[in-house]
């Protein structure tokens, strides 16, 4: 018998305790923010009925779901006059928490109330080639506010952005742009109907670069003509107020086009009154090629480390209609927590101590001293700090090596000496400093390990 050397799919990783420590410093970091601006957490299921994912991430999006089998022998009883995928798939793995979420709208809009806040921290699969910053398996942190049109939504996107980002300590830029304006910029060149097949293509456009975009198009059917008239509107330098002056002369003839520039005309106002700290640019060629987006779409960058995008989203006024439930526009953004992870590892940004689980490794000296500390280790735990009690006696050397492998800031050696006097033992491995404490003095152990 071969035994096979065990493995994972590509793009999907394990996650060891350092790994989680950080990632769960993401996470936390990221509700603490979410809630801080009255979102309430939800969760959907990893599976959905094919029926409530396909067709609404484009042609692209709908080949990169993961389809599930309906059982192991999804292959019995197949009907060879019916398409065979429809007969043995029926659900797949989540593309992202968005259609989900408006899937949950609908389905629980009786006990909703409106607009309703709320956030999601699950994760997302997609049948995409693994690279680097790009996996099959990754999670989302989604915050949707749903039930208003109030552009004062997506300025409160903004400044979660802007909050999460500084708490994390990464600096960020963040592109907007209007689905309106694209549409329009499909209505003056004369292929309003391709505004789909310009929006993937421009959407390309940080990847594969301009000519290739130009081709693109032509390739969907674009005239040189339609082509040669966006691409001045591609590489539109200048600043925010400049950019929409210079747009709503191109944009005269498209109703469209003109309200999309007057919404980002006011969400600029909106984000300036705000006060919010990262550099905020209107990008013409943002594009993002999710096909739900209707209004303003949102792009985060890092600058310090080179990596896709980390965070991103937009507004969407009829996602909820697919499923029953008409008018009823949202918007929201979606941090990618394994990039900014990524982001965050190169950057040697995580703060020091995420990967030590125990704040104190007592040391066992035998049967009867161990006994003598688990009283103390319980109260300690009382007071929330993580402790450990080493569970052999074994040589001090192997205890020392244990708590510094795991990167366990303080020993406690506690002997005969220690028992008879009633006392504990407490030393700092990273400064040496070493104290005494009456066994029963929670207080000022606790300010020697907190540093107080």
């Amino acid at each position: 018998m071969v035994i096979s050397k065990p493995s994972i799919p590509k793009g999907t990783r394990d996650f060891g305790p350092v790994e989680m420590a950080r990632r769960n410093y993401i996470f936390d970091t990221i509700r603490s923010v979410f809630k801080s601006f009255g979102y309430s957490q939800i969760e959907t299921p990893a599976m959905e009925n094919l029926s409530t994912l396909m067709g609404k991430y484009g042609d692209e999006g709908d080949k990169l779901l993961f389809r599930i089998l309906n059982s192991g022998d999804a292959f019995a009883d197949i009907d060879p006059e019916k398409p065979i995928a429809s007969q043995v798939c029926e659900k797949g793995l989540r593309y992202d928490l968005t259609v989900p979420f408006a899937r949950f709208v609908v389905q629980h809009q009786a006990e909703i109330s409106f607009p309703f806040k709320r956030f999601q921290i699950q994760p997302v699969w997609r049948a995409d080639r693994p690279q680097k910053g790009r996996y099959r398996e990754f999670y989302q942190c989604d915050v949707d506010a749903i039930g208003s049109k109030s552009q004062m939504c997506e300025t409160e996107l903004v400044q979660i952005v802007d909050n999460v980002f500084g708490k994390l300590g990464v600096r960020v830029a963040m592109k907007i742009n209007n689905r309106k304006v694209l549409s329009g910029l499909a209505e003056i060149c004369g292929f309003p109907d391709k505004v789909v097949d310009i929006t993937v293509a421009i959407d390309k456009l940080d990847k594969i670069g301009l000519d290739a975009v130009k081709e693109e198009m032509k390739a969907k059917g674009l005239s040189e003509e339609a082509v040669a008239m966006l691409e001045p509107v591609l590489t539109l330098e200048g600043g925010n107020e400049e950019k929409i002056a210079t747009m709503r002369t191109l944009m005269a003839g498209s109703e469209t086009g003109l309200q999309g520039l007057d919404e980002l005309e006011e969400l600029f106002g909106f984000i300036k009154a705000a006060g919010v700290a990262i550099p905020c640019e209107i990008d013409l060629s943002l594009a993002r090629g999710l096909n739900y987006y209707t209004g303003a779409i949102f792009e985060v960058k890092a600058l310090d480390f080179e990596i896709g995008s980390i965070c991103g989203g937009g507004r969407y006024d009829n996602l909820t209609g697919i499923f029953g439930l008409k008018d009823m526009s949202g918007v929201g953004v979606s941090f990618g927590a394994d990039r900014i992870y990524d982001v965050l590892t190169g950057l040697e940004a995580f703060p020091d101590g995420l990967g030590s689980s125990s704040k104190i490794l007592f040391a066992n000296m035998g049967a009867g001293e161990a006994a003598y500390v688990m009283p103390v280790a319980s109260e300690l735990r009382k007071q929330g700090i993580p402790v450990e009690i080493y569970p052999e006696s074994s040589k001090l050397k192997k205890q020392f090596d244990y708590a510094d492998r795991k990167g366990i800031p303080f020993i406690s050696i506690c002997g005969t000496s220690e028992m008879e006097a009633s006392t504990v033992q407490i030393k700092n491995l990273s400064t040496g400093e070493q104290k005494s404490f009456a066994s029963g003095d929670m207080k000022s152990i606790c300010d020697f390990v907190a540093g107080n």
